[in-house]
Protein backbone atom coordinates (compact mmCIF):
# COMPACT_ATOMS: atom_id res chain seq x y z
CA UNK A 1 0.00 0.00 0.00
CA UNK A 2 1.43 3.34 -1.31
CA UNK A 3 1.60 5.74 1.48
CA UNK A 4 1.90 8.13 -0.74
CA UNK A 5 -1.93 7.67 -1.82
CA UNK A 6 -2.96 6.67 -5.10
CA UNK A 7 -3.82 3.06 -6.15
CA UNK A 8 -3.73 0.41 -3.11
CA UNK A 9 -4.18 -2.77 -4.98
CA UNK A 10 -0.71 -3.49 -5.45
CA UNK A 11 0.84 -4.79 -1.85
CA UNK A 12 4.42 -5.69 -1.24
CA UNK A 13 5.15 -8.77 0.29
CA UNK A 14 6.45 -8.53 3.91
CA UNK A 15 10.28 -8.97 4.48
CA UNK A 16 11.57 -12.31 5.41
CA UNK A 17 13.58 -12.41 8.37
CA UNK A 18 13.87 -10.41 11.77
CA UNK A 19 15.65 -7.15 12.44
CA UNK A 20 16.41 -6.67 8.63
CA UNK A 21 17.25 -2.85 9.22
CA UNK A 22 14.02 -1.38 8.33
CA UNK A 23 13.03 2.05 8.74
CA UNK A 24 11.85 2.81 12.53
CA UNK A 25 8.29 4.88 12.92
CA UNK A 26 8.09 5.85 16.45
CA UNK A 27 5.20 5.15 18.39
CA UNK A 28 6.51 5.31 22.11
CA UNK A 29 4.56 7.44 23.18
CA UNK A 30 5.46 8.94 27.07
CA UNK A 31 6.37 7.35 30.24
CA UNK A 32 2.53 5.41 30.33
CA UNK A 33 4.41 2.04 30.06
CA UNK A 34 4.98 2.42 33.71
CA UNK A 35 1.22 1.68 34.46
CA UNK A 36 0.79 -0.94 32.08
CA UNK A 37 3.27 -2.99 33.75
CA UNK A 38 5.39 -2.69 30.69
CA UNK A 39 9.34 -2.52 30.92
CA UNK A 40 11.34 0.07 28.69
CA UNK A 41 15.36 0.44 28.22
CA UNK A 42 16.39 2.93 25.73
CA UNK A 43 19.04 1.83 23.14
CA UNK A 44 21.68 3.99 21.27
CA UNK A 45 21.83 2.64 17.66
CA UNK A 46 23.70 6.03 16.73
CA UNK A 47 24.35 9.38 17.68
CA UNK A 48 21.10 10.80 16.92
CA UNK A 49 19.17 7.13 17.11
CA UNK A 50 17.41 6.45 20.37
CA UNK A 51 15.26 3.88 20.21
CA UNK A 52 12.77 2.07 23.14
CA UNK A 53 13.45 -1.57 23.38
CA UNK A 54 10.62 -3.03 25.65
CA UNK A 55 11.49 -6.32 27.55
CA UNK A 56 9.13 -9.28 27.72
CA UNK A 57 8.03 -11.94 29.71
CA UNK A 58 8.23 -15.72 28.62
CA UNK A 59 4.99 -15.94 27.64
CA UNK A 60 5.09 -12.44 25.13
CA UNK A 61 8.34 -13.95 24.16
CA UNK A 62 6.70 -17.06 23.30
CA UNK A 63 3.37 -15.24 21.98
CA UNK A 64 5.06 -13.04 19.77
CA UNK A 65 7.41 -15.77 17.89
CA UNK A 66 4.45 -18.19 17.25
CA UNK A 67 2.18 -15.11 15.47
CA UNK A 68 5.75 -14.56 13.65
CA UNK A 69 6.15 -17.92 12.45
CA UNK A 70 2.79 -17.46 10.99
CA UNK A 71 3.77 -14.13 8.73
CA UNK A 72 6.38 -15.86 7.66
CA UNK A 73 5.05 -18.37 5.63
CA UNK A 74 3.59 -17.58 2.04
CA UNK A 75 0.95 -18.83 0.48
CA UNK A 76 1.92 -21.71 -1.58
CA UNK A 77 -1.00 -23.09 -3.89
CA UNK A 78 0.64 -26.89 -3.77
CA UNK A 79 -0.03 -27.12 -0.10
CA UNK A 80 -2.90 -28.54 0.24
CA UNK A 81 -3.85 -26.81 3.56
CA UNK A 82 -3.37 -23.63 1.73
CA UNK A 83 -5.82 -25.21 -0.96
CA UNK A 84 -8.24 -25.97 1.67
CA UNK A 85 -8.16 -22.73 3.29
CA UNK A 86 -8.87 -21.25 0.22
CA UNK A 87 -11.65 -23.15 -0.46
CA UNK A 88 -13.34 -22.75 3.01
CA UNK A 89 -13.24 -18.68 2.47
CA UNK A 90 -15.30 -19.09 -0.71
CA UNK A 91 -17.71 -21.22 0.79
CA UNK A 92 -18.00 -19.32 4.07
CA UNK A 93 -18.24 -16.18 1.74
CA UNK A 94 -20.91 -17.60 -0.70
CA UNK A 95 -22.53 -20.52 0.88
CA UNK A 96 -24.81 -22.68 -1.33
CA UNK A 97 -22.73 -21.10 -4.70
CA UNK A 98 -20.29 -23.75 -6.39
CA UNK A 99 -17.27 -22.50 -7.01
CA UNK A 100 -15.87 -23.89 -10.17
CA UNK A 101 -12.21 -23.94 -9.50
CA UNK A 102 -9.79 -22.09 -7.65
CA UNK A 103 -8.62 -20.41 -10.75
CA UNK A 104 -12.26 -18.80 -11.79
CA UNK A 105 -13.60 -15.35 -12.52
CA UNK A 106 -16.29 -16.24 -10.16
CA UNK A 107 -12.91 -14.47 -6.96
CA UNK A 108 -13.49 -11.29 -8.94
CA UNK A 109 -16.78 -11.04 -6.84
CA UNK A 110 -15.28 -11.54 -3.75
CA UNK A 111 -12.78 -8.13 -4.75
CA UNK A 112 -9.52 -10.09 -6.16
CA UNK A 113 -8.13 -8.50 -8.64
CA UNK A 114 -8.05 -11.55 -11.00
CA UNK A 115 -9.72 -14.86 -11.07
CA UNK A 116 -6.48 -16.49 -9.58
CA UNK A 117 -6.49 -15.19 -5.70
CA UNK A 118 -3.28 -16.91 -4.78
CA UNK A 119 -1.59 -13.70 -6.81
CA UNK A 120 -3.05 -11.36 -3.94
CA UNK A 121 -1.50 -13.06 -0.94
CA UNK A 122 1.71 -12.46 -2.28
CA UNK A 123 1.14 -9.42 -0.46
CA UNK A 124 0.06 -10.72 2.98
CA UNK A 125 1.24 -14.02 3.25
CA UNK A 126 -0.63 -17.01 4.39
CA UNK A 127 -1.92 -15.12 7.17
CA UNK A 128 -4.02 -13.02 5.02
CA UNK A 129 -5.73 -15.72 4.15
CA UNK A 130 -6.63 -17.22 7.69
CA UNK A 131 -7.41 -13.61 8.47
CA UNK A 132 -10.31 -13.46 6.15
CA UNK A 133 -11.14 -16.83 7.23
CA UNK A 134 -11.55 -16.42 10.73
CA UNK A 135 -13.12 -13.48 10.28
CA UNK A 136 -16.12 -15.44 7.96
CA UNK A 137 -16.72 -17.78 10.73
CA UNK A 138 -16.51 -16.19 13.77
CA UNK A 139 -18.34 -12.60 12.95
CA UNK A 140 -20.71 -13.97 9.72
CA UNK A 141 -22.70 -11.06 10.07
CA UNK A 142 -19.86 -8.25 10.16
CA UNK A 143 -18.59 -10.03 7.37
CA UNK A 144 -21.27 -10.48 5.08
CA UNK A 145 -21.81 -7.10 5.78
CA UNK A 146 -18.86 -6.02 4.61
CA UNK A 147 -18.53 -8.16 1.84
CA UNK A 148 -21.63 -7.45 0.59
CA UNK A 149 -22.00 -4.02 1.52
CA UNK A 150 -25.34 -3.81 2.91
CA UNK A 151 -24.34 -0.58 5.53
CA UNK A 152 -24.73 2.57 5.05
CA UNK A 153 -24.83 5.04 2.09
CA UNK A 154 -22.38 3.77 -0.09
CA UNK A 155 -20.06 4.98 -3.22
CA UNK A 156 -20.57 4.34 -6.67
CA UNK A 157 -17.04 2.76 -7.03
CA UNK A 158 -16.57 0.83 -3.93
CA UNK A 159 -13.27 -0.42 -2.46
CA UNK A 160 -12.75 -4.26 -3.21
CA UNK A 161 -13.45 -6.17 -0.04
CA UNK A 162 -10.70 -9.13 -0.43
CA UNK A 163 -7.73 -6.86 -1.45
CA UNK A 164 -8.52 -4.65 0.97
CA UNK A 165 -8.33 -7.08 3.94
CA UNK A 166 -5.18 -7.92 3.04
CA UNK A 167 -3.72 -4.59 2.83
CA UNK A 168 -5.19 -4.42 6.40
CA UNK A 169 -2.98 -7.68 7.48
CA UNK A 170 0.01 -6.25 6.12
CA UNK A 171 -0.92 -2.49 7.71
CA UNK A 172 -1.52 -4.23 11.24
CA UNK A 173 1.89 -5.95 11.01
CA UNK A 174 3.60 -2.96 9.88
CA UNK A 175 1.83 -0.67 12.35
CA UNK A 176 2.72 -3.31 15.63
CA UNK A 177 6.23 -3.63 14.27
CA UNK A 178 6.04 -7.23 14.61
CA UNK A 179 9.17 -8.68 12.42
CA UNK A 180 11.34 -7.02 15.22
CA UNK A 181 12.42 -9.54 17.68
CA UNK A 182 11.03 -7.21 20.49
CA UNK A 183 8.73 -4.47 20.69
CA UNK A 184 10.54 -0.89 19.79
CA UNK A 185 7.00 1.00 20.44
CA UNK A 186 4.86 1.15 23.36
CA UNK A 187 1.49 0.02 21.20
CA UNK A 188 3.82 -2.65 19.96
CA UNK A 189 4.49 -3.75 23.66
CA UNK A 190 0.25 -3.25 24.77
CA UNK A 191 -0.54 -5.56 21.80
CA UNK A 192 2.05 -7.95 23.02
CA UNK A 193 0.82 -8.01 26.31
CA UNK A 194 -3.08 -8.66 25.22
CA UNK A 195 -1.56 -11.34 22.62
CA UNK A 196 -0.17 -13.45 25.88
CA UNK A 197 -3.40 -13.11 27.23
CA UNK A 198 -5.48 -14.13 24.30
CA UNK A 199 -3.66 -16.14 21.75
CA UNK A 200 -6.34 -15.19 18.46
CA UNK A 201 -5.82 -11.63 19.54
CA UNK A 202 -4.28 -10.75 16.42
CA UNK A 203 -7.24 -12.22 13.94
CA UNK A 204 -9.54 -9.99 16.52
CA UNK A 205 -7.87 -7.14 16.11
CA UNK A 206 -7.74 -7.45 12.23
CA UNK A 207 -12.15 -8.09 12.26
CA UNK A 208 -12.04 -5.10 14.30
CA UNK A 209 -9.54 -3.06 11.86
CA UNK A 210 -12.30 -4.16 8.88
CA UNK A 211 -14.76 -2.83 10.47
CA UNK A 212 -13.10 0.55 11.44
CA UNK A 213 -12.12 0.61 8.32
CA UNK A 214 -15.10 0.82 6.79
CA UNK A 215 -16.92 3.20 9.23
CA UNK A 216 -14.22 5.68 7.97
CA UNK A 217 -14.70 4.72 4.65
CA UNK A 218 -18.51 5.71 5.37
CA UNK A 219 -17.88 8.58 7.46
CA UNK A 220 -15.99 10.14 5.11
CA UNK A 221 -18.03 9.29 1.92
CA UNK A 222 -14.68 8.19 -0.01
CA UNK A 223 -14.74 6.29 -3.11
CA UNK A 224 -12.04 4.18 -4.50
CA UNK A 225 -8.94 6.33 -5.00
CA UNK A 226 -9.87 7.68 -1.21
CA UNK A 227 -8.76 4.43 0.03
CA UNK A 228 -5.40 5.10 1.17
CA UNK A 229 -6.44 8.26 2.97
CA UNK A 230 -8.87 6.22 4.80
CA UNK A 231 -6.51 3.56 5.70
CA UNK A 232 -4.23 6.20 7.50
CA UNK A 233 -7.09 7.50 9.36
CA UNK A 234 -8.10 4.02 10.49
CA UNK A 235 -4.68 3.57 11.72
CA UNK A 236 -4.60 6.26 13.71
CA UNK A 237 -7.98 5.98 15.20
CA UNK A 238 -6.41 2.52 16.08
CA UNK A 239 -3.24 3.83 17.24
CA UNK A 240 -5.00 5.77 19.76
CA UNK A 241 -7.27 3.17 21.07
CA UNK A 242 -4.50 1.34 21.67
CA UNK A 243 -3.05 3.32 23.49
CA UNK A 244 -6.05 4.08 26.45
CA UNK A 245 -5.55 3.46 30.13
CA UNK A 246 -6.63 -0.02 31.69
CA UNK A 247 -6.49 -1.80 28.14
CA UNK A 248 -6.48 -5.51 29.75
CA UNK A 249 -8.11 -7.58 26.89
CA UNK A 250 -8.19 -6.79 22.99
CA UNK A 251 -12.37 -6.97 23.32
CA UNK A 252 -11.78 -3.75 25.36
CA UNK A 253 -10.67 -1.70 22.57
CA UNK A 254 -14.00 0.29 22.01
CA UNK A 255 -14.00 -0.21 18.20
CA UNK A 256 -14.44 -3.71 19.12
CA UNK A 257 -18.15 -2.49 19.38
CA UNK A 258 -18.48 -2.60 15.76
CA UNK A 259 -18.54 -5.96 15.28
CA UNK A 260 -22.20 -6.66 14.87
CA UNK A 261 -23.94 -7.63 18.19
CA UNK A 262 -25.45 -10.87 16.43
CA UNK A 263 -22.21 -12.48 15.73
CA UNK A 264 -21.12 -15.09 18.15
CA UNK A 265 -18.90 -13.97 20.74
CA UNK A 266 -17.05 -16.76 20.95
CA UNK A 267 -14.29 -17.66 18.69
CA UNK A 268 -13.82 -20.61 16.39
CA UNK A 269 -10.24 -21.75 14.94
Amino acid sequence: MDDQGGSFVAVRRISQGLERGSDYNSNSGSAAWIGKGLSCVCVQGGENDSRPSFDLTAAQEESLQKLQRRIEIAYDSSIPEHEGALKALWDASFPGEELCGLVSEQWKEMGWQGKDPSTDFRGGGFISLENLLFFARNYPKSFQDLLLKQEGERALWEYPFAVAGVNITFMLIQMLDLEAVKPRTMMGAVFLKLLSENELAFDILYCITFKLMDQQWLSMHASYMDFNTVMKSTRRQLETELLLDELSRIEDIPSYSLLHQCDDSSTNV
